[in-house]
């Protein structure tokens, strides 16, 4: 009897973690993130949508359940972190479908690319067909928009997991009196710098992990090795500034994920009193 026991107890936990990892893989949420700056005026509010890491992963016919999400999300401008593709994606008519059904919603979308962008054969390519699109690529670069009359500026390095970042290039010019967000694929860039002149950084590159475990978290992520310090969340910088790190929608090496739910995080950035915390996983 304990053995049999001990059989159905083990064969209830794997269809309990096979039943998570289908969930986390292949159904995303919507992650919410709230922080606040003395930079935005008091009542003021900037929404901005961050999708990283989707490795050419398609959610339903043609991402439509992604677009019904970024739809009613109604970001003030949408953000992609890098790694849209992976390094073996030969067709770009996924992501570029994807693309085109962003542009119809909002025509502020800005891209940093990642390390599986500049892995990829047809990097070049790729770059060109989001640049014929509109995209506004910040490859150490940078912009300053207006919305509702609210001025921020938005800069951009390339791929510092692949050394191609410069921060110098990406703020070159830029006024710090502005609320300043800076793009960058991999957060390993707040450890290069001695000092990063933006109020918000928002990365991708970790997947948090991919497969995480309960009170241990990630155990490994590209560029940090073993137990990673900036795996996911939320981590504050200074006062007032912090790095954001999206753990993405897609999957690389192993196509799972486990306690890691694939999502795209909606940032809302307002005037009030200083406060940051996120909606509970």
């Amino acid at each position: 009897m304990k053995k049999l026991l001990a059989i159905l107890g083990f064969i209830l936990v794997m269809i309990t973690c096979s039943a998570r990892i289908y969930r986390d893989t292949y159904h995303f949420k919507l992650k919410e993130v709230f922080l606040s700056s003395g930079k935005l005026p008091k009542g003021e509010m900037l929404s901005v949508l961050q999708i990283s890491d989707l490795h050419d992963h398609v959610f339903g016919p043609d991402n439509k359940q992604l677009i019904r999400t970024v739809k009613q999300a109604d970001p003030d401008l949408i953000v992609l972190t890098g790694d849209l593709i992976d390094r073996k994606t030969t067709s770009f008519s996924n992501v570029l479908s994807l693309i085109d059904q962003l542009i119809a919603i909002n025509k502020h979308i800005y891209f940093v690319p990642g390390n599986h962008e500049w892995g990829n054969n047809r990097t070049n390519a790729f770059l060109s067909s989001l640049y014929a699109r509109g995209i506004t690529i910040l490859a150490n670069r940078n912009v300053q928009l207006t919305k509702r009359g609210l001025t921020v500026n938005l800069a951009g390095t390339d791929d510092p997991a692949t050394e191609r970042d410069n921060l110098d290039d990406a703020f070159c010019g830029l006024t710090s009196s502005h609320y300043t967000i800076l793009l960058a694929h991999a957060p390993e860039i707040v450890t290069i710098a001695d000092s990063i002149p933006a109020d918000l950084i928002l990365s991708g590159h970790t997947h948090g992990g991919q497969v995480r475990f309960p009170f241990i978290g990630a155990l490994v992520a590209p560029g940090q090795g073993v137990y990673p310090k900036l795996d996911k969340g939320t981590y504050q910088l200074g006062p007032e500034q912090y790095v954001y790190i999206d753990s993405g929608l897609g999957t690389t090496r192993l196509p799972i994920r486990f306690l890691n739910q694939s999502q795209l995080s909606l940032v809302t950035i307002t005037g009030k009193p200083e406060i940051s915390f996120e909606q509970p996983d």
